[in-house]
């Protein structure tokens, strides 16, 4: 039977089945993270300690493509910024490929909602800065960011700089940058949360067809539950504080998918319930604070 003769929806599931190809040259290998008995706490100015994330066990396969959320406040940049190693649980312990996290590398690489980049530097400068920063000579710096650049389609804007690009353009560049330098696990904190509905589609699909074709581990925090299903292998969701592991969904659904397919928004619904219930209590939590 030809893809002519399939309904729509069996289109998407038979392309689906068509892997592309590793990118050329990405030699990274993707890692496991393994979070075990993991406590973050701060002390606040008044009262008592604030316990931000508590008994954290989580384990991310090598490869994986894992969406966290949860209401606000509930620890999700925290756990991020613990795997990225710029901080330290107050218990516990944090390990990729097996080995303890004792800080930052260039395994792990973190993108906020604010991209970082420099505006006084070019795109390609900016792609380039990193790979500087490790070290790369300045031949190979400028092959690897005209490849990045073109996996996100951006070539054409190498000379340009960070205030002449729209929004979901500028996180274009910040990804690129991050591949660039070739890390085993992208770490994402909201990144697309302030662009246009329209944007954000076009840059999932961009963003599911890169995690195919280097491999690396995403961990992505969103407040979307419908985005979580539409990207992730596996949604995790954290509870309010406390943040604790309330709930962990197998999204086993073919690829691509799009945010108004029925099955993503039927298990988005199951997700958004639970995370309803969270809501409530951080929202109860402020009353009585007042």
């Amino acid at each position: 039977m030809s893809l002519a003769q399939l309904a729509p929806i069996e289109v998407k599931e038979a392309l689906h089945v068509v892997q592309p190809r590793r990118l050329p040259g990405y030699d990274a290998s993707p890692a496991s993270i393994s979070l075990r008995a993991v406590e973050q706490s701060f002390q606040v100015r008044k009262g008592p300690r604030l316990i931000a994330l508590s008994n954290i066990d989580l384990d991310i396969r090598a490869g994986e493509f894992l969406c966290v959320v949860g209401p606000s406040g509930c620890g999700k940049s925290s756990l991020l910024s613990l795997v990225a190693g710029l901080a330290f649980p107050s218990r516990g312990e944090v390990q990729v490929n097996g080995r303890t996290v004792t800080g930052p590398g260039t395994d792990r690489i973190l993108i906020f909602q604010e991209h970082g980049l420099f505006p006084w530097l070019t795109v390609g400068q900016n792609v380039e800065f990193g790979m500087k920063m490790q070290g790369v000579g300045r031949r190979e710096r400028r092959e690897r960011a005209e490849q990045y650049l073109q996996l996100v389609h951006l070539s054409k804007f190498r000379d340009s700089y960070i205030h002449q690009l729209s929004g979901g353009m500028r996180q274009r560049v910040a990804i690129a940058r991050a591949l660039a330098t070739q890390p085993s696990v992208l770490l994402m904190d909201e990144p697309f949360a302030a662009l246009d509905a329209q944007t954000r589609d076009m840059l999932h699909d961009e963003l599911e067809r890169i995690w195919k074709q280097t491999g690396c581990t995403i961990v992505f925090v969103t407040h979307n539950v419908r985005e979580a299903v539409r990207l992730g292998s596996r949604v995790v969701l954290i509870t309010y504080r406390p943040g604790t592991i309330r709930s962990q969904v197998d999204v086993d659904l073919p690829r691509p998918r799009h945010m108004d397919d029925p099955r993503v928004a039927k298990l988005a619904g199951g997700v958004l319930d639970e995370l309803r219930e969270e809501i409530n209590k951080a929202v109860a939590a402020e009353y009585d604070h007042v």
